[in-house]
């Protein structure tokens, strides 16, 4: 099994109240897949991880960010999984951000959302989740795992710790 290898890079905003804002997004080829995450994605070639998240972001949000702004990194997260047919070996870092009440509200509202026609074709969904809703369902999974606990250690007040996990 070939895997292709990826670098990205992803932001756990969080609002006033401690939600996170995820997207839904589902696999073109598997339609009944579906699955939430955090917004972010590929480093281009020059980038480093925390600019390739505030890019990301904007682009998926609308809102502007930071580099200094962000939070962390909170996580390093190496995962394997199949999308599109193809094997995906990511490894990702995750920062964290809190907005305020106007840029939480933009955030969903879809206002200077940049998603791409791919991105458009399988991202289903944008909105804020409590805790309850990150652990996900059987249906809809919530990715990165453990983010409930994560989440709530950075709203609480951030350690500088940076955890480490990987996924299959």
């Amino acid at each position: 099994m070939t895997r292709t290898p990826r670098r990205a890079a992803r932001i756990i905003a969080l609002d006033e109240a401690g939600r996170v804002l995820l997207i839904r997004g589902h696999d073109r080829d598997d339609p009944t897949h579906r699955w939430w995450f955090t917004p972010g994605g590929g480093l281009e070639d020059t980038e480093s991880p925390r600019q390739a998240a505030v890019r990301e972001f904007l682009e998926e949000t609308g809102v502007v960010v930071t580099e200094t702004e962000l939070i962390g990194p909170v996580l390093r997260r190496h995962a394997t999984f199949r999308f599109a047919r193809a094997t995906l070996s990511q490894d990702e870092v995750f920062f964290a951000v809190r907005l305020d009440a106007v840029r939480a509200r933009a955030a969903v509202t879809g206002s200077g959302r940049a998603w791409t026609a791919a991105e458009k074709e399988l991202l289903d969904a944008i909105d804020w989740r409590c805790a309850a809703q990150l652990n996900g369902s059987p249906r809809e999974r919530v990715y990165p795992a453990g983010l409930a606990q994560l989440a709530a250690h950075v709203h609480a007040g951030w350690d500088g710790t940076c955890h480490e996990l990987w996924e299959n």
